[in-house]
Formats: C-alpha cells, structure tokens, sequence
C-alpha cells in the first residue's frame, strides 16, 4: 500500500492487494497526463517527494481517475510524519491517536511515534473529493453498445417480499432498455404464482425451495441467456435509465463491471464519492452488471457464504484480483429500502457485524473467513478491532459518529461476552477455511 499506516484504518481495502499481475491500481505519478495532475493538489508539507508523490497518486484514484498510466508494483517505507500527516489528511485525526496508540502498545519506538504525531499536528483536513476529477465525455458518449443493445438477464432472488417485489417488476417494465430479461428466483413460502400473472412482461420465474441467497444467484447465471448479467434486489426502486446507464458504463471505460451506487434508507450516510465516476473497491449485488467473461474466469459465487455476509465482497475482490476493471456508476442508482423483513434479513443479520442473538458470532464467520483468507490474520485483527467495537450499537444508528463512538465504550462493558462473540466466529471460520471454497464454475 501507498502509506502503509492505511492498515490500521483500511485493513481489507481491495486496493490494499496487487493484483495477480503484481501491479496496483495507483498511477506512477510521473506518467499521470498534464491535465490529471492539475486537478490534484500538491501537498509540500510532506518530508519527503516520494510522499507527496504518493499523495498525489493516491488522490488521483480517489478523486475518479481511470486511465492506461503504469501502476506501483512495490511501496518504499516513508517516514513516520509523513503516515501520520497522511492519515491527518484524510481521515478523522482520531484515527491518528488511534494509531499512535496501537503502535506504542505494539513495542514501536515511542520517540519516534510521538514525534512524528507532534508533527504532524499542523495537518488540515482535506476537502479533496469537492472537486472529483472531471470525466467530460460521459454527456456526449456515443455507445455503440447501447445501440447494438446485446441482452441484459437481470436476475433478482426473493424471499417473502411481493409488496416490493411488484414495485421492483413495475420499475423494470418501464426501462427505457429495448433487450433484457427478468429471471426471479422465488423462494417464499408459501410460492404465490398467481401473482407473476399481473405483469405485461413475460418473467422467467424459478421456485427454489430451499432458502439459500448465492444457491439462487449461482442458478440465475447459468440459467441466463444474455451476455450480461445484472444483479438486482427484491427491495429497490430504480429509474427508467437505470439498465441503459448501466450498459453505457461498460461501454465508456471498456469495463467488465458497472457497480451502480446504492442509497439506502437506513445505516451509515452517502459517501461522499458515490457521486462520481471512479475505480470501484466493491461490488453490490443489488445493483451490479457483469459481464459473462468474469464468471467463466473468475467462478460463481462461493457458497462458503451461504445464509451468511459478504460474498458479494468475496466476489469483487476476486474479479479486482483477476484484473477486471470496475467502474462506480452514479447514474445507474437505486434506492435500497432495506426492508426488515425478508431476504437475508430473515435468514441471518442486519449487516456482517451484527448477530441476532447475544451469544452468537460476532462478526458473522463469513467475514473472518473471507477476511483471513484474502488478508492474512494480522490484518484480519485489526479489522476486528477498528469494527467490531462499534458493531454493538445498532443498526439504525451505523451513520452517528457519536453512536459509534458510544458503542466503543459500551464493547469496554461487555468485554467479556464481545470477546467469547469473536472467539467463537474465529473458530467457525477456521472450519470454512479448512474446508476451502466452494465455488462452481460457468461453463464456456
């Protein structure tokens, strides 16, 4: 990584990872074109160039660039200042006590450590992503795709949700989109067929009688005639563009995956960089187009995650790995109700953090087991102590700092029953990882 302190505040960040090339997505700066440079700003406070290069690479991918300029392969070591400045720069300077902390229980000099914390005190906080970089030509694109319209299966599993189920189906019959199908995978208890029959739409409407979210995802894709697949939720609102923005993504950056924004009603607040065009750190299979390629390389979901949390997360970081390019896509957004009822909701919990029950695994063993498979152990650690603190307020309040913080205070008083919760999800992940994935592939 660019700055290596991101590992306490990003310890599983998809960026964090060379691709299976050796190569990362930040730009050497000295290749990034004259008018990219001139939308960043040069820091001079920074010990040294290397930093301040570094910064400007980093603010490069941050900000939306997606170009052909060759990438860092490794990262030298900076000086301490110049990580703690960095972390002053962008995140909350909390984070930087944060840090401190962390590194002078963890036997780093102390000295050193709090010098360069002083320091590095005089550091204002950046207000960089104002002022994204400017990707001029989207207005005026031309796709050809859009023209040739080769087929979009949106694929959309359900669980016990008809009432937003119909206002889905309704949204999708009003796309301006010439050529896609709508395959549902319904699990609901008791299956209503009858109420496919009020749609103008001819639906391919599969029952799948056990209740299993990547099962029906996984038979979705094989069952799909299109080229490209849309993944999309059972609880979502969307525009009469949305497909059609979608295809235009893929299209304008040669991409092989549009992951459209998002905007859900309840949790943490809009990021700021959902409002602009940028390299994606994540994919959401409530609103993602695929290209048939990456599953026929990549695999299909691994069912490891069945019943459980981030295997869309699992999924995306696979595809980045495999050097598949994915654009964030504002204009192909969705409203996320996320209804309390339903879906996987029914099945487990509200997020990954969160168990249902007191004494059940915190986080959810999925996600140890995605994290220690892709992360390795130590980075794992200390994405459980930057999230799982917080995660015993709930849900509703995720988007309160203040919240989170109380909820790192309340974990202090509940010491006892957070730590047997995240025993016990080490463990159960343990078992995952020795059984080892369990990833079908798509035929070519």
């Amino acid at each position: 990584m660019l700055f290596s302190f991101l590992k306490y505040v990003q310890p599983t960040q998809y960026f964090s990872i060379l691709k299976k090339d050796g190569s990362s997505v930040f730009p050497i700066v000295s290749e990034l074109p004259s008018e990219i440079l001139a939308q960043l700003e040069k820091d001079t406070k920074f010990k040294s160039e290397l930093a301040a290069n570094y910064d400007l690479s980093w603010q490069a991918i941050q900000k939306g660039y997606v170009g052909e300029a060759n990438t860092y392969q490794t990262f030298n070591r900076l000086a301490v200042v110049d990580e703690y400045r960095f972390i002053r720069k962008y995140f909350n300077p909390m984070w930087a006590l944060y840090i401190l902390m962390l590194r002078v229980i963890g036997f780093k000099n102390p000295f050193k450590e709090i010098g360069g914390w002083v320091k590095s005190k005089d550091t204002k906080r950046s207000s960089y992503l104002k002022t994204p970089i400017k990707h001029d030509g989207w207005n005026s694109f031309s796709s050809s795709m859009l023209k040739t319209a080769p087929l979009v299966s949106v694929i959309i599993p359900t669980l016990n949700r008809y009432p937003y189920l119909k206002d889905v189906i309704e949204d999708l019959e009003k796309q301006d989109y010439p050529n896609y199908e709508v395959i549902i995978v319904d699990q609901t208890e008791p299956f209503q067929e009858e109420f496919y029959k009020q749609f103008k739409k001819p639906l391919r409407v599969y029952y799948q009688e056990e209740k299993a979210l990547w099962l029906a995802r996984n038979f979705a894709v094989k069952e799909s005639k299109g080229d490209l697949f849309l993944l999309f939720d059972d609880d979502s609102r969307i525009e009469k563009d949305w497909i059609s923005n979608h295809v235009k993504c893929l299209d304008y950056f040669n991409a092989e995956v549009s992951s459209g924004v998002s905007i859900s009603q309840v949790g943490a607040k809009v990021p700021e960089n959902y409002s602009f065009l940028r390299l994606s750190d994540q994919i959401d299979t409530g609103n993602v187009l695929i290209k048939r390629v990456v599953f026929e390389k990549v695999g299909l979901f691994d069912r490891q995650f069945e019943k459980q949390r981030m295997g869309d997360g699992e999924f995306g970081l696979r595809s980045h790995l495999a050097g598949f390019l994915n654009i964030s896509n504002p204009y192909a957004e969705r409203l996320h109700l996320k209804v309390g009822s339903g879906g996987l909701r029914q099945m487990g919990s509200w997020d990954g953090f969160r168990p249902k029950k007191w004494f059940g695994p915190r986080p959810i063993p999925s996600v140890v087991y995605y994290f220690r498979n892709y992360y390795g152990k130590q980075r794992t650690r200390l994405s459980l102590l930057r999230t799982v603190p917080p995660s015993v307020i709930p849900y509703r309040f995720k988007g309160s700092n203040k919240m989170m913080l109380l909820g790192a205070f309340v974990s202090l008083l509940l010491f006892p029953v957070v730590l047997f919760q995240v025993f016990k999800s080490w463990r159960l992940a343990s078992v995952k990882l020795k059984e080892g994935h369990k990833i079908e592939y798509l035929s070519q």
